[in-house]
């Protein structure tokens, strides 16, 4: 059971015009109690349920997804700053991977005979129960969907617990799971204050009722939970930072190059964990690369995120820009030199912050050493294959790696030596529902999406009849 809290209210802010856009009224102890006893009851049935049936209501959310996909996009706009046409074009992705679950399941999920001892034996892939889902605002649809898809397919179900300042996508997504025809308390989204949020998400991982946890966050929020996961004995996964390289090498065609290079930074205002966020590029061309990259992100469309043309909206909260500019400023300070914007769009407001390019960086530097999380790309030049490999593997993150070559086996000779738990050969690193998604080193661990996602949350039996 859970001790009472107080009683606390949850406001969003509009980052764009840094205005109140809603009050929730936290859960007590009390109304995260009951959510538990729901669910674990809803979840016995629903892992009854046959799975072609799972994959009717999975098939309905997409349909809801997409007619929906207007609204739903500009919610987060509103609550998180993501330009409109990439907001409906997220909804559009989740619809996506409803589908591919909705069809791959079934098959990824059924039994397989294998030859061993006794007249025959098999592997069974059974759920968990009750998954708990800690979740981020900077793809407040995605991260969850791509959860929601494979975990509820397998027969669990879902409690989400997201970041504050999407909450009423996080309602949202409840409702359009229930309008779908998911049975009532297969899938509950959790409203819970701020200040309450570490004992609430440790007093759920410690609780008999949930199963496992999944978290897709911050490195100090996944350490969090992947202790108490510990303490507890129970499968964690963990999705966490990304500081990934985007490797240039001597033979790159730079027209093709370059508008790739702002796409793979700039998306979502480069408010993503899978962002091209060090261009490691050859010095024959690290000159021109930086000029041309620079002035391609001058172009970019500064304007409010519910404008079609919109390409760098605001970020989605006043203390990320701030935090943004300080390792800017650092790193210009100590030797860095600023193509294009570095600074923040004070006029606009305090969430804003200019499209920038730092070239003549160094390895040490704020920009390189740590996650940037935002419009800032830095440009480093390397000699040889072994000095870009050595640059894209000094971070503490391994999250995905691009590198661009006219010999594709010359790039994958280079991206195979690089740590992380993506390669992307000419193409911008990309989630995509066909192929699994995570991380090694502090970037995290266990895979999400593909037909490893579809087993993540599964209790791999084996049975054999002697």
């Amino acid at each position: 059971m859970f001790s009472e809290q107080t009683r606390e209210q949850i406001v969003t802010i509009n980052p764009a015009t840094d205005t109140e856009l809603a009050r929730y009224d936290a859960m007590s102890a009390t109304d995260i109690e009951a959510v538990l006893v729901q669910v674990t009851a809803a979840q016995k049935t629903w892992a009854d349920t046959p799975i072609e049936e799972r994959a009717a209501i999975m098939r309905r959310t997409a349909e809801v997804l997409r007619e929906r996909s207007a609204e739903l996009g500009a919610l987060a706009t509103a609550e998180m700053g993501k330009p409109i046409t990439e907001a409906i074009a997220e909804v559009e992705k989740c619809a996506w991977v409803c589908e591919y679950y909705a069809e791959e399941s079934p098959k990824a999920l059924a039994d397989q005979d294998v030859q061993a001892t006794g007249s025959r034996s098999w592997v069974r892939y059974e759920p968990l129960g009750t998954i708990l889902a800690v979740m981020p605002w900077n793809y407040p649809y995605w991260q969850v969907f791509r959860f929601v898809a494979p975990t509820l397919m397998a027969g669990n179900a879902g409690i989400l617990k997201h970041s504050p300042n999407v909450t009423g996508v996080a309602l949202a997504i409840e409702d359009i799971l229930r309008d779908a025809g998911l049975p009532d308390g297969v899938f509950r989204t959790l409203v819970v204050a701020e200040s309450d949020v570490p004992e609430t998400v440790d007093r759920l991982i410690g609780d008999d009722r949930i199963a496992a946890v999944t978290l897709t966050g911050s490195n100090k929020a996944g350490a969090h939970v992947a202790a108490s996961a510990g303490r507890a004995a129970k499968k964690s996964v963990l999705e966490l930072g990304g500081s990934d390289p985007f490797v240039v090498l001597a033979d790159a065609d730079l027209d093709v190059v370059i508008p790739k290079a702002v796409a793979g930074r700039f998306l979502n205002t480069g408010q993503s964990c899978l962002c091209a966020k060090r261009f490691i590029v050859h010095e024959s061309i690290a000159d021109e690369f930086g000029r041309r990259f620079a002035d391609a992100v001058d172009e970019l469309v500064i304007g409010a995120p519910r404008d079609d043309a919109t390409k760098i909206g605001p970020l989605a909260r006043a203390d990320l820009a701030a935090n943004l500019d300080d390792q800017v400023a650092r790193s210009v300070e100590a030797g860095a030199k600023v193509l294009t914007g570095g600074h923040q769009l004070i006029e606009r407001g305090p969430a804003w912050y200019a499209p920038t390019v730092l070239v003549d960086v160094t390895p040490d530097m704020a920009v390189m050493a740590e996650e940037t999380f935002g419009p800032a790309a830095a440009v480093i030049a390397f000699s040889t294959d072994d000095e870009a490999v050595e640059l894209a593997n000094a971070t503490p993150y391994g999250l995905g790696a691009s590198v661009w070559s006219a010999d594709t086996e010359h790039a994958l000779a280079v991206g195979s030596r690089i740590d992380s738990g993506a390669l992307f050969i000419n193409a911008v690193t990309a989630s995509d529902p066909r192929l699994p998604f995570g991380g090694v080193k502090q970037s995290g661990y266990g895979r999400e999406l593909g037909e490893a996602g579809a087993r993540e949350f599964t209790n791999i039996r084996t049975v054999l009849i002697g």
